[in-house]
């Protein structure tokens, strides 16, 4: 396989390490990037990005990065609190009124960025074309009561987590949530992220399909058992209600949309670029940073059924859980995304990593593939 790009010879291991993916016959497209200290020290791609592996991945191929986007969506949210035009503890309905209902006149900002609010689904089924619909899916979450008391437990929100921030983005920055994320991030650093892509654009986004026969680790198959087998179950919900949610990715309309909490497309550049801003502090101050990437939440996830430790839009390392840990510093901080892409953040090592792949894996939290590329980049240290 023809690596692409650029690296510095120090990191020929994790060069090797990126073009051994290809050994597997299933894998399609990727690309990693990685700053230290904002230096970029590798960025490389390889593979093919269209559905029929007729077209090569090039340095601008770009794709859907599922919930990696949901860092960008909290990092805009906690600059409108750093401007005083939002709070983390004050509640939600000061700003949505309509949100008050069914017991969550209490439910924080805090709350919804963690994900121990309590929303992380919706009980009433919508139609598969409510997900395109913006105040459907708002009026719907305002009506919702919570899956439990708001900040006594947490669970992992897929989607509703963009509608919920999303509207907030939308009700005090006076545009819509995608154009606040891209202006108050992406522009600023010159990254080619987007959340609400133009149609001139999607001839570089690669096509995403699912890897066969992989059945993941213990936490995957729990969670396709609970899929598979209880319809009502909050776990079912939150992933397939609109039942168009696992199904849309190289869809236009949701290429076009804007959901903050899934359909952010971009590069490894772009995640490796976003947190290095993050490290050295172009897009959030020191104090706020800190209060993003504590820990807020810790052990069983009651959407993902699996332990998570969670800080305000971010997930935590946890480096004694296999799946969990994304492989360098127990500091570390950052947010996979379906299938396989993750950026993540390394502070004690200024270390900004972003992996991004079209060849979907099953697993729940992170990816091996990523795990043993930041390993082998931890060796090269």
């Amino acid at each position: 396989m023809q690596i692409q790009g650029y690296y510095d010879l120090r990191f020929e291991p994790l060069k090797e390490a990126f073009a051994g993916l290809f050994e597997e016959p299933q894998e399609r497209g990727a690309a990693l990037c990685v700053q230290i200290g904002g230096e970029t020290v590798v960025d490389i791609w390889a593979g093919t990005a269209d559905k029929d592996g007729a077209e090569a991945w090039h340095g601008d191929t770009i794709l859907n990065l599922f919930s990696c986007t949901k860092t960008f969506t909290a990092v805009a949210a906690l600059q409108l609190v750093e401007q005083g035009k939002l709070e983390l503890d004050v509640p939600v309905a000061r700003w949505w009124p309509e949100f008050a209902a069914s017991g969550k006149e209490r439910v924080t900002l805090r709350q919804l960025l963690g994900h121990s609010a309590g929303l992380p689904a919706l009980r009433e089924s919508l139609p598969a074309e409510a997900l395109y619909d913006w105040q459907t899916m708002t009026a719907a979450l305002a009506a919702e009561r919570p899956w439990w008391e708001p900040g006594q437990a947490h669970g992992y929100s897929p989607i509703t987590y963009g509608w919920l921030v999303g509207e907030l983005l939308r009700r005090v920055d006076g545009r819509g949530p995608g154009e606040s994320i891209v202006a108050r991030i992406a522009r600023p650093l010159g990254l080619d992220f987007h959340v609400g892509l133009a149609e001139a654009e999607f001839p570089r986004v690669a096509h995403i399909s699912r890897k066969k026969g992989d059945m993941g680790d213990a936490a995957a198959q729990r969670l396709l058992k609970c899929m598979m087998g209880e319809p009502q179950a909050l776990t079912t919900r939150a992933f397939a209600n609109p039942p168009s949610i696992l199904t849309s990715t190289n869809k236009p309309e949701w290429r076009r949309m804007q959901q903050p909490a899934a359909n952010g497309h971009g590069n490894a550049r772009a995640l490796a670029g976003f947190y290095a801003a993050l490290l050295d502090g172009r897009l959030l101050e020191a104090d706020m940073l800190s209060e993003m990437t504590r820990e807020h939440a810790r052990g069983e996830d009651r959407t993902l059924l699996t332990a998570t430790r969670l800080g305000l839009g971010c997930m935590l390392d946890q480096a004694d859980v296999a799946n969990a840990t994304y492989g360098l510093g127990r500091k570390a901080f950052g947010h996979p995304g379906a299938g396989g892409s993750v950026g993540f953040a390394d502070p004690e090592r200024e270390v900004a990593f972003g992996f991004v792949t079209n060849s979907l894996g099953p697993y729940v939290l992170m990816d091996p593939r990523a795990q043993r590329l930041a390993r082998t980049l931890g060796q090269c240290l």
